[in-house]
């Protein structure tokens, strides 16, 4: 798994400086903005840009027979489900405020990829 923490901590640190507007990080994506308000899970965070409405996290999978935009898991159940696929899949975590559309990536990581043992038979 590689965790965004630092450049995320970068980011902010250079709009406090005004070496980035707002209007820079806070650009999100229409439908990643839906995809937060339908899919979101909240992550107990205030958004540290506007420190309005609390955070989302919105979680992305994409590999073999998804859409070409990715599957967008809405419970950890689902999510689970596409770490244990056989093909393998990449799986992404964006941090979203549905207040003022900052928006970063948090994690990204691989997952499934695992082959199924061979059921052996009784003897």
């Amino acid at each position: 798994m590689v965790e965004f923490g630092l450049v995320r901590h970068a980011l902010l640190a250079r709009l406090a400086a005004g070496q980035v507007s707002r209007d820079e990080v806070c650009d999100a994506h229409p439908e990643l903005l839906r995809a937060a308000r339908n899919f979101g899970r909240g992550t107990g965070e205030r958004c540290p840009v506007c420190h309005g409405p609390e955070l989302v996290e919105v979680t992305y999978v994409f590999g073999p027979r998804l859409p070409a935009g990715g599957a967008c898991p809405s419970t950890r159940a689902e999510l689970a489900r596409f770490e244990r696929r056989e093909e393998p899949v990449q799986c992404y975590a964006v941090e979203v405020c549905g207040g003022c559309a900052f928006h970063h990536l948090a994690r990204r990581w691989p997952a499934g990829g695992r082959t199924r043992r061979p059921m052996r038979g009784r003897a």
